[in-house]
């Protein structure tokens, strides 16, 4: 890429198909691209670099992982009809996301316990999301504190995803303690009261928390900590105990109803001043529909990437059916499956307005900490701006245009 072209004038995001340009001039100073970021081979280092546990826990789906193979073959159905001689000298990625301009509709999305892919857990993934004006969010399940995080991520956009505790002055606390650390927008997962029957974990008995690793947003906050006093648990001599207390607060086995999210909305506008309240998980039309009902901002339609229901809809198909009957009540992202930019802009065809990509940034993580993150977000953010030229697209708005996609039936 010509680094004049005239698009350097005419955007208000960065030029990220330089990096490009970038990557192929570096044999010339003798230097070569960090790793290949096309996704199996990114799996497949990321694979070498882990321990079997790091491995297991980021890979591993619910079942015979049919969900994860439903949600990559929905992709695959769904085709881009590329536009000719459009004008993309004028194109722009930059989009909004509750009040935040961001570089692109691409986000960070939760996930856990980070320190088993690096040592630095999500510090450097908190800072490279603010370095690119991505928004960033953490997970209730994070293995760095709420504070720690914020920190790491400046003035960056985040969000905080919760997993609601049994207990409601913990909940509260959590959502205190985000949002005076800067996470403006709460996103409550509901399809994780477990974890799925994933084998490989379950055959190595691989679950960190109850190694004690992943309870630090617990361990730092003060009505856990008087949980644990009122147990009589040291965290410092009983990691294995504390890590227990925490997730078995967390998750295992006892479900919230929607009887409980009006409270709950409640709670988070009143702590947040009235920021949004989202659910992540959302599958099906009624269950959308019922979060339009009881005034939620936004929803993630999301099948957890294929991690806790085997053979459950592909999170693409779902979108489709969700857009249609709520798209214009409520905010629609969109989780599960995203492995390149042309996955993100079908996802926005189909009538997202955000994506949250995960296990991309997971292998970046795992294979060069801070730098792996980076060179995996910057060469996804290259490939979308790269797309948008030789797809003929000048913003994110024509993404969502009709005509963008075509259907493909794939035969029995």
């Amino acid at each position: 890429m010509d680094p004049k072209a005239p698009n350097a004038q005419l955007r208000s995001t960065p030029q990220f198909a330089l990096y490009q340009r970038e990557n192929f001039w570096k044999p010339n100073t003798g230097e070569v691209p960090l790793f290949n970021t096309e996704p199996g081979k990114l799996e497949e280092l990321a694979k070498e670099k882990l321990t079997q546990g790091g491995w297991y826990y980021a890979s591993s789906n619910a079942g015979q992982s049919y969900t994860h193979l439903a949600n990559r073959q929905a992709f695959f159905r769904h085709r881009i009809i590329p536009r000719q001689l459009v004008d993309t000298n004028t194109r722009d990625s930059a989009t909004t996301i509750f009040g935040h301009k961001v570089a692109a509709p691409i986000g960070f999305a939760p996930i856990g316990i980070n320190k088993i892919y690096h040592p630095a857990g999500e510090l450097p993934v908190a800072r490279v999301a603010h370095e690119l004006n991505l928004p960033y969010t953490l997970s209730t399940a994070g293995s760095s504190s709420i504070e720690a995080v914020a920190a790491a991520n400046g003035s960056g956009p985040r969000f905080y995803q919760l997993y609601m505790p049994h207990d409601d002055a913990l909940t509260t606390s959590l959502l205190t303690r985000a949002f005076e650390n800067g996470f403006d927008a709460c996103i409550l997962t509901t399809d994780t009261w477990q974890l799925g029957w994933r084998h490989d974990d379950v055959a190595t008995g691989n679950y960190a928390f109850y190694r004690g690793i992943g309870a630090d947003l617990g361990l730092s906050d003060p009505v856990f900590q008087r949980m644990l006093q009122n147990e009589g648990i040291d965290p410092v001599k009983e990691p294995e105990r504390a890590g227990a207390l925490w997730i078995d607060n967390v998750w295992h086995g006892r479900a919230w109803s929607w009887d409980k999210i009006p409270w709950l909305i409640r709670t988070w506008k009143r702590i947040s001043s009235g920021r949004p309240f989202c659910i992540k998980g959302i599958q099906s039309v009624a269950d959308a529909r019922k979060a339009v009902e009881l005034g939620v901002d936004g929803i993630v339609v999301s099948n957890h990437a294929g991690r806790q229901v085997d053979g459950a809809i592909a999170s693409l198909d779902a979108l489709e059916n969700i857009v249609a009957a709520v798209g214009e009540r409520i905010y629609i992202m969109y989780d599960s499956g995203i492995r390149g930019a042309s996955d993100v802009l079908k996802a926005l065809a189909l009538g997202a307005r955000f994506v949250w990509v995960g296990r991309l940034w997971v292998w970046g993580l795992s294979i060069m900490g801070e730098v792996g993150v980076r060179h995996v977000m910057r060469s996804l953010l290259a490939e979308f701006d790269i797309l948008m030229n030789v797809g003929g697209f000048q913003n994110v708005e024509q993404m969502r245009e009709k005509g963008v996609l075509a259907f493909e039936t794939i035969a029995g």
